[in-house]
């Protein structure tokens, strides 16, 4: 580990859950005092450079754990050795499963990686005592069910315009739903994947991406900026794009 890792997770782990200012989107966000107390006593921290392997497909992952910052790509290794992304975790979202130990995917840090970590055993007896972290689990649990199936129909279903506006808009809507109001301004986004790999999770050639890329710089969608910077100039518009309905369903 490096000099800057050994900080960071200094840092974090000198952080109470009581004060920790990310709880609001962690597994124990809806827990009292003495119930955070709980928790603390088994949690630990661990941190991943850009590029670093979590967890190979097949490996037995001991412990779940909350995304604290960066982004983590879970993917599948293609019989012809495509990479495919099968999902993009983001802070908030649940990385493993309390009840098995079993791992269906790579899990590899896309950026600076910090992961909140219980290892399984302590952590499913908290879930008996702890009402609150129960319902919680439950809540990410279905919310990540419902971006599976979001990634399925990006997938499957989209063409390569469709598929590439709503990378982005998944990529930004984060933001969007800590700020409501930044819908109606410019944002930059920083996209932790170059061209070349989103054409690969994206089941994109590279000059694909590109073009549609370039297609709605010109109809003032997007400015890019850069391999991995673009900003998002009208997001309304780009919504307009992904082929979905203004509720996030499938435009008949």
């Amino acid at each position: 580990m490096n000099t800057r890792a050994e900080i960071t997770l200094g840092c974090y782990a000198q952080t109470s859950c009581i004060t920790c200012p990310d709880r609001h989107r962690s597994l124990c966000a809806s827990c009292e005092p003495d119930e955070l107390r709980q928790v603390e006593a088994i949690r630990f921290f661990r941190v991943y450079e850009p590029g670093q392997t979590i967890a190979w497909e097949t490996d037995l992952l001991d412990f779940v754990a909350t995304i604290v910052s960066g982004v983590v790509s879970l993917t599948k290794i293609m019989a012809d050795g495509r990479t495919q992304m099968v999902a993009m975790l983001r802070p908030g979202n649940l990385l493993g499963h309390p009840y098995s130990p079993q791992v269906s995917y790579n899990a590899i840090a896309s950026t600076s990686v910090v992961l909140c970590g219980f290892h399984r055993e302590p952590f499913t007896k908290l879930l008996d005592q702890i009402p609150a972290l129960g319902r919680r689990l439950l809540e990410q649990l279905s919310r990540e069910l419902d971006a599976s199936r979001e990634w399925i129909l990006l997938l499957g279903s989209k063409n390569a315009r469709e598929k590439v506006a709503s990378f982005l808009a998944l990529s930004v809507r984060p933001r969007i739903e800590r700020d409501p109001s930044l819908v109606k301004k410019p944002m930059s986004l920083v996209m932790p994947f170059t061209r070349a790999e989103i054409g690969s999770y994206l089941s994109l050639s590279l000059e694909t991406v590109s073009r549609q890329f370039s297609a709605l710089k010109d109809d003032n969608i997007i400015l890019p900026r850069g391999k991995r910077s673009v900003v998002i100039m009208n997001y309304p518009a780009l919504l307009a794009e992904t082929g979905d309905d203004a509720d996030g369903g499938w435009l008949a």
